[in-house]
């Protein structure tokens, strides 16, 4: 199992999590999209020839961004990240894998 993690504006929330559950992701025993999320500020500064969504090249922007994580087993995570990135507004998405422990219960 995996835990997926990734940055994304309000507006674009929800439509990352639907996708990300649509392609496998978020899924914990019998239960289902199962995700947390918490607003911060992201800051970036897009180089010559990018077109960002917010904001403009050459110019380091902060913006209010959710923090998103879920489970992903591991055999779904190019599906997942590839359905991540085609639902995300932004030219280049940020986002994490790292690998779950998993202990005997």
């Amino acid at each position: 199992m995996l835990k997926l993690v990734w940055f994304v504006p309000a507006e674009a929330l929800d439509t990352t999590r639907n996708a990300v559950f649509r392609a496998g992701g978020g899924v914990i025993g019998e239960y289902t999209r199962c995700s947390w999320y918490a607003l911060g500020t992201g800051t970036f500064l897009g180089g010559e020839g990018t077109k960002p969504a917010a904001g403009e090249p050459g110019r380091e922007e902060r913006v209010d961004e959710y923090r998103v994580e879920t489970v992903v087993p591991a055999e779904r995570a190019n599906e997942v990240v590839r359905a991540l990135i085609a639902a995300h507004p932004y030219e280049e998405v940020a986002y994490d894998l790292y690998a779950l422990a998993e202990l005997d219960r």
